[in-house]
C-alpha cells in the first residue's frame, strides 16, 4: 500500500501576533516544521508548538530560515557557506534544545522559504545545510524539494531524505516551484488540491505549468499552515489520501 507523510509549516505566531491554526492543523498532520524565531516563532511559540506536537504525537522537526522577520523569510539574502552552516546550526540547535525540555526529540529538518528554495538550486547552500543537519545529528531527516540539489546534498553525507512535493504549488516544466508572486502559483481550490495530493500519492505525477506531466519522488506532501483554512483543508486532504488508499504516517515510521 501506498504511503506518504503529511507535513505542515507550524509556530509561525510572534509575541502578541498570531499566525496559523496550529493546534487545529497539528490534528492532521503526521510531520510539524516548527519555526526557530528568525524568519518567524519566538522562544515561547517555540515551546508551545512542541508542546502540541508532542500531545498528537507529530514528528517535530526545525524549520530554519533566513533572519527576516519582516519578510517573513521569503526574501533571498546573500550569504557564506560559512554563514548559512551556522545559521541553520543555531536554529536547530534552539529547537533540539527546546524539544529535549519537553523530554522530546527533534525528527527532521526542512528549510523555510527563501533559504529552501535558493538550496534548491543552488548545490554549495545545500551542501552548507547538509553539513549543519549531520554535524548535530546525523540521524535527522532533511526534508527537500523532490529532485532538487538540497535533496542532493543530503544523501552525499549519509543523511536520510524526505522528498517533498507541494499540492498547492504549480510546477515549472523543470521540477521547480513557480514563484510565489507570479500570477496562478499557489492553488487555493480544496478540491483539486485533493485531486493533486492523490495522484502524488499514488503515482509521484504532477501536471506542470506548460502542460507536461512531470515524475516526481513524492515521501511528503506540504501544507502550509499560514494558508487561510489551513485546519479544514489539512482535514480534508487527510481524509482524501486515506480514501483513496494511502497511508499516512511520518517519514520512517511503519517500514
Amino acid at each position: 500500500m501506498r504511503r506518504i507523510d503529511l507535513n505542515a509549516d507550524v509556530g509561525e505566531s510572534f509575541g502578541a501576533y498570531t499566525l496559523g491554526q496550529d493546534e487545529a492543523v497539528m490534528r492532521h498532520i503526521t510531520s510539524a516544521n516548527i519555526a526557530c524565531g528568525l524568519h518567524a516563532g519566538d522562544p515561547c511559540v517555540m515551546r508551545d508548538t512542541v508542546r502540541l506536537a508532542v500531545t498528537a504525537g507529530v514528528g517535530i522537526g526545525a524549520h530554519p530560515g533566513f533572519p527576516d522577520l519582516t519578510g517573513f523569510g521569503r526574501r533571498e539574502m546573500e550569504m557564506s557557506e560559512r554563514q548559512v552552516e551556522d545559521l541553520v546550526a543555531y536554529q536547530i540547535g534552539a529547537l533540539a534544545g527546546v524539544a529535549a525540555a519537553e523530554e522530546a526529540r527533534l525528527h527532521h529538518v526542512k528549510p523555510h522559504g527563501a533559504l529552501y528554495n535558493m538550496a534548491a538550486r543552488d548545490r554549495r547552500l545545500a551542501d552548507a545545510i547538509a553539513r549543519a543537519v549531520v554535524d548535530i545529528d546525523a540521524t535527522l531527516v532533511l526534508f527537500g524539494l523532490a529532485g532538487s540539489a538540497l535533496i542532493d546534498a543530503a544523501e552525499s553525507v549519509g543523511l536520510r531524505t524526505a522528498s517533498e512535493v507541494f499540492a498547492d504549488r504549480v510546477y515549472q516544466a523543470d521540477g521547480a516551484l513557480v514563484p510565489r508572486g507570479q500570477p496562478g502559483a499557489v492553488i487555493d481550490d480544496p478540491k483539486l488540491l485533493v485531486e493533486r495530493a492523490v495522484r502524488l500519492a499514488q503515482d509521484g505525477t504532477v501536471v506542470a505549468q506548460s502542460g507536461e506531466t512531470l515524475e516526481l519522488r513524492s515521501d511528503t506532501i506540504c501544507l502550509h499552515g499560514d494558508t487561510s483554512g489551513a485546519a479544514e483543508l489539512a482535514a480534508r486532504l487527510r481524509s482524501g489520501l486515506e480514501a483513496a488508499g494511502v497511508r499516512v504516517l511520518p517519514v520512517g515510521m511503519g517500514e
